[in-house]
């Protein structure tokens, strides 16, 4: 077999580590070392000298183990076995990952379990080329960025599926506006990450999401689209989910009761004609006020027939309300006003009705000062007052 004079780097630039293929070496061989390289050269188990870029002799002087080891006498050309490697310290920073299964996340917005999906590039660097040839590549004759993917390929997933659902679950963060996160959860992966891949010698240089998404045709998010596309367009007309349902209810009504019935479908009528909307409950209350009394509902304040299970305007259950209360105590002035006002026309108090009993009571209180009863509570977000126990806003969605 030859023996070896000139070694230097015959690799491919997409490979990490590459093994010199001979192993017959004679002292005094010249060992080139590119730049963004380093040369490890391997004897009898064990590291017998690590060389930088650039010309290297290889001689008892720069490497003080061969006389020992192999009893070399300085001054020949004595052939020795032994294994030299090259490491490319260079910063390729197009390796690609992605999910190649869906992660299942419950979207803390809509309550529901979607299928997500994420994926993106980094860089890498070699940076301890001793630790990484010998925990990672053992006897493999070179490691390129295929094989560097796959080995570590779990740990990716793994840690990128634990930052993604802790982010969204955390920060209660819609799937549908993740991607307004990425440069955070990159930072956040490439620090979870950095520590694994440190162990073998490897510094992860950038690591990048491009994008996390949910596929078009998966039932749970055609369904949340289709939703969220009506919900837009109810806001365009200027109505909601709630209202459509109560409107309903009104048609059914106006085909199976009577005289009122008729007045009911013909308010409809008239409320479609001027606008769906605010316009119907306040046309359906001023003919049906006409004929009997009201009481405000303690939702939306809007007078309520006193024979009504249900506001006509927000479809609030008017539950135990005093149906034949006419008039009021101001909670600010003290001084009495009709039940039907919405604001108290002595001192222009707002009226906060108790849902049980009827009682003014201050605006932010938490239980009825009279009965005791709990008050209803504004949405944080549009103002619609809630009753309590419920735990999202039936006029925006917003949780409570």
């Amino acid at each position: 077999m030859a023996l070896m004079d000139m070694i230097k780097w015959d690799g491919t630039p997409d490979v990490f580590a590459w093994k010199f293929p001979e192993e017959n070496i004679r002292t005094f061989s010249q060992l080139i070392v590119n730049e963004s390289q380093e040369a490890v050269l391997f004897g009898k188990g064990q590291i017998l000298g690590k060389f930088g870029p650039g010309k290297h002799t290889i001689s008892n002087e720069n490497i003080p183990l061969l006389e020992k080891l192999y009893g070399i006498p300085f001054g020949g050309k004595n052939p020795f076995t032994a294994e030299i490697w090259f490491v490319n310290k260079a910063m390729p920073l197009d390796v690609k990952w992605g999910t190649p299964a869906p992660i299942q996340l419950k979207d803390p917005t809509y309550q529901i379990m979607v299928p997500v999906r994420a994926f993106g590039q980094f860089g890498v660097q070699i940076q301890d080329a001793e630790k990484f040839l010998v925990k990672l590549v053992g006897t493999l004759p070179s490691f390129d960025q295929t094989r560097l993917s796959e080995y570590f390929k779990g740990l990716l997933l793994a840690t990128a599926t634990t930052v993604i659902s802790q982010k969204i679950t955390n920060d209660r963060i819609s799937i549908l506006e993740i991607n307004a996160q990425l440069l955070p959860i990159s930072e956040a992966l490439k620090q979870n990450l950095a520590a694994g891949w440190a162990d073998f010698g490897i510094g992860i240089v950038n690591f990048f999401v491009d994008n996390i998404s949910v596929p078009d045709d998966d039932p749970a998010v055609v369904k949340l689209r289709d939703a969220l596309a009506r919900k837009a367009e109810m806001n365009i007309v200027g109505y909601n989910y709630q209202q459509e349902q109560q409107y309903e209810v009104l048609k059914t009504a106006a085909g199976n009761q009577g005289m009122a019935g008729n007045m009911m479908g013909a308010g409809i009528g008239m409320g479609m004609g001027f606008g769906v909307g605010t316009n119907m409950g306040g046309m359906m209350n001023g003919m049906m006020n006409q004929n009997m009394a009201s009481v405000p509902c303690p939702k939306c304040n809007s007078p309520v027939p006193t024979n009504s299970k249900f506001c006509p305007n927000c479809g609030n259950t008017m539950g135990q309300i005093q149906q034949n209360q006419s008039n009021v105590i101001c909670d600010k002035c003290g001084k009495e006003f009709p039940a039907t006002a919405k604001f108290c026309p002595h001192c222009g108090d707002p009226y906060n009705p108790c849902p049980k009993c009827g009682a003014d009571n201050p605006d932010g209180a938490a239980n009825c000062i009279k009965c005791g009863g709990a008050m209803p509570r504004p949405c944080p977000k549009c103002g619609f007052r809630v009753e309590s126990g419920v735990k999202f806003c039936p006029d925006c969605g917003q949780q409570l």
